[in-house]
């Protein structure tokens, strides 16, 4: 299926592409050369006038309520505007421009408006509440009580004073996320610190220098420059010999979002918190914690605060012995000043390569790009018997993407994926998963088009793009995530691959990253991006040995900042105004935070938690599903085989293509045979005691 059925808006000019029923493009792509910034307006307008109007015949009609036309009409109703949004919102996230923006900002609080209008519709609350489940199959529902859910959490049952307020809070919550997000994008793309001669470059190995000259010469300058984007900046904290230049690119690095003026992030987040709170107490909540934890695995601030803490003790002890070793090194040198947060990463390097004898120049030179989007397609091949063919002649809106086809065994079609995977100026930082058109049978069949972006540090013409073994993690976490919308196999749009809960999302895509670390996917696709050669045993058996390396740090700037995210919102509302760096230093003194390690994500550009809701009071959701990935791929370990063609159906059935079908709990353990225990997290991360 190319498109979704009736999603055309005859209303506009024959030259918006939005007019059209279907594309006719290959696959159903979007026609992105057609699509301009003026025609997104109209087509917004159009969109939204036209499920208006679907949503005031569902809730005025007078027969009787039921599932199919009360539930299953709202599940087809507002196609266009999918589509529209769909395509705008993934090209503000990777390929924005001014133009954009203007819209983006403009678009928001009306979408915001609408979506209230529907869920505060006392006529459709009531067509809804009304609805006899008995005789309703599994899948009508599980989408029937995701509705109700949903009402609910939305303000359903509120009076009309409180309902007009919520409706408010979240109009003016569209306006500071997007503020927000552009604020963070404006600071990062102009940011830039020139090396100018060979001094200044001292310590960069040649895929670093020639990674610094394709983005200078993307600015339209001669030399040099390092950026923001986290794939240059990591590996130049790694090897700039230049004590002074580290300290000047990662103080711009954690000060993104609060260096005054026009896109300081400081006030937006205190207007956030407190409208948060605000809503969560109108909604009959004590914090906006206990509201958005309200409907998920883990339930209560209280379990999730608890795996923090249970993770928190180990990792800081584990991070004094890590901060130990670097000062030693650094006295070793000769040096006699204490280490700070811009030593670590290059004197963890030295402490690694002295440990381990591991050279990152080394490793990255059999991690080319290329290789590693192979790796993780065989996986998904040997896994679950899919076939990846690359498009050339199809639209795309940016030359940099590149689009394959998904196959099933048989040769039918599961959907198209999309890979985006170098930084550029219009793209916000970070790597994310995202669908242009997901998947679902009762509009169609659909099939997804789902993408992944990157901002990998792009190579000069003619080189391989190589990548650090973190950065091939990240190619895998990301397909993980993609997988868990190519596959996902339900009728109803509200239940379709990704939409699950958000402590239940990032299991198909961190427990997809444990297939990289396996020696047999190494051997098989860890090369040299020159000559072809398989990385040598050796140089294998010493990057697998140095898995656990340095993971104190990385556990402490990650649960920090879940820590700090989750203080923020069961216990600040803003009122008076927040002092949001105050805040965060009183937090992280509580815990002990390590001077010589910052947060993963400082709260001015803790994007994950204020561009918008998704994982606000919610990083810790990520060590949720690492609880659960951990023990989820001991399956495969039990079974003999990290290939079991057993577990790996069972795996598909209740995980990757099962979507939104059941509860979390009964996911997994249906998976699983049981739910999980922390050990193997404890014991992946190298903090088992």
């Amino acid at each position: 299926m190319s498109d979704a059925a009736d999603a055309g808006l005859p209303s506009l000019p024959q030259d918006n592409p939005f007019r059209e029923a279907q594309w006719s493009t290959p696959h159903g792509l979007p026609p992105f050369e057609r699509i301009r910034p003026e025609h997104y307006g109209p087509a917004f307008e159009a969109a939204l006038a036209a499920h208006d109007s679907e949503i005031r015949a569902i809730a005025g009609q007078t027969a009787p309520a039921t599932f199919a036309n009360t539930v299953a009409a709202m599940e087809r109703a507002g196609l266009a505007l999918e589509r529209v949004a769909g395509v705008f919102y993934n090209l503000t996230g990777s390929h924005t421009n001014p133009e954009l923006q203007a819209i983006e900002r403009e678009i928001g609080p009306k979408l915001a408006r609408h979506g209230s209008a529907i869920y505060l519709n006392p006529e459709l609350w009531a067509r809804i509440s009304a609805i006899d489940a008995g005789g309703l199959g599994a899948e009508e529902r599980r989408v029937l009580d995701r509705y109700r859910i949903r009402f609910r959490r939305s303000g359903a049952d509120l009076g009309l004073e409180d309902k007009a307020r919520i409706a408010e809070i979240a109009a003016r919550m569209s306006e500071l996320g997007t503020t927000f997000s552009q604020n963070l994008l404006a600071d990062e793309s102009s940011f830039i610190l020139p090396l100018q001669g060979e001094e200044d470059l001292a310590g960069l190995p040649p895929f670093l220098r020639a990674a610094t000259e394709s983005a200078a010469r993307e600015r339209g300058l001669d030399g040099h420059v390092v950026t923001l984007s986290r794939s240059l900046i990591e590996p130049f904290l790694v090897c700039s010999t230049r004590r002074d230049l580290r300290e000047r690119a990662y103080a711009a690095w954690t000060r993104r979002g609060e260096n005054g003026g026009a896109t300081d992030n400081r006030a937006i987040i205190a207007e956030i918190i407190r409208l948060r709170a605000e809503r969560a107490r109108l909604l009959g909540f004590e914090s906006f914690a206990h509201f958005a934890l309200d409907d998920t695995m883990a339930a209560s601030p209280d379990a999730a605060t608890g795996l923090l803490r249970d993770v928190w003790t180990p990792a800081r002890a584990r991070a004094a012995e890590e901060r130990d070793r670097l000062q030693a090194t650094i006295q070793a040198e000769g040096h006699n000043f204490a280490l700070q947060a811009h030593d670590w990463r290059h004197y963890a390097e030295k402490v690694r390569r002295a440990e381990h004898d591991l050279d990152e120049s080394e490793i990255k030179a059999y991690l080319p790009l290329e290789r590693m989007i192979q790796a993780a397609f065989d996986t998904a091949a040997r896994l679950f018997g899919l076939t990846f063919t690359e498009l050339s002649d199809v639209p795309r809106y940016h030359p940099d993407v590149r689009v394959w086809r998904v196959g099933n065994p048989d040769g039918s079609e599961v959907g198209l994926f999309l890979g985006d995977y170098f930084a550029r100026a219009s793209k916000r930082s970070g790597a994310w998963m995202s669908a242009f058109r997901s998947q679902e049978r009762l509009n169609g069949p659909i099939t997804p088009i789902i993408v992944n972006v990157m901002n990998f540090a792009k190579a000069p013409d003619g080189e391989a793009t190589l990548l650090s073994f973190d950065d091939a993690r990240t190619l895998f976490h990301e397909f993980g995530h993609a997988l868990h919308g190519l596959l996902s196999d339900v009728t109803y749009p509200l239940l379709s691959g990704t939409a699950v809960s958000r402590d239940f999302v990032e299991l198909p895509s961190q427990l997809y990253e444990h297939w990289l670390e396996q020696p047999e996917v190494l051997r098989a696709h860890a090369r040299h991006h020159r000559t072809g050669e398989p990385m040598p045993d050796a140089l294998l058996r010493k990057l697998l040995a140095a898995r656990t390396f340095n993971q104190g740090f990385a556990t402490v700037e990650y649960t920090a900042s879940a820590i700090v995210d989750m203080t923020l919102h069961l216990s600040a509302e803003g009122e008076g105004g927040l002092d949001v760096p105050a805040f965060e230093a009183e937090a992280l003194r509580r815990i002990s935070m390590p001077a010589e390690i910052s947060m993963r994500h400082r709260t001015p550009h803790f994007a994950h938690i204020f561009s918008g809701d998704g994982y606000a009071a919610g990083y810790y959701s990520y060590l949720w599903s690492e609880v659960l990935d951990a023990d989820a791929f001991d399956a495969f370990r039990e079974a003999g085989d990290i290939f079991d063609p057993e577990t790996a159906k069972r795996l598909r059935t209740f995980v990757y293509g099962a979507g939104n079908l059941r509860d979390p709990r009964e996911a997994y353990t249906a998976f699983r045979g049981r739910m999980p225990s922390i050990e193997p997290l404890l014991k992946k991360r190298g903090l088992a005691a």
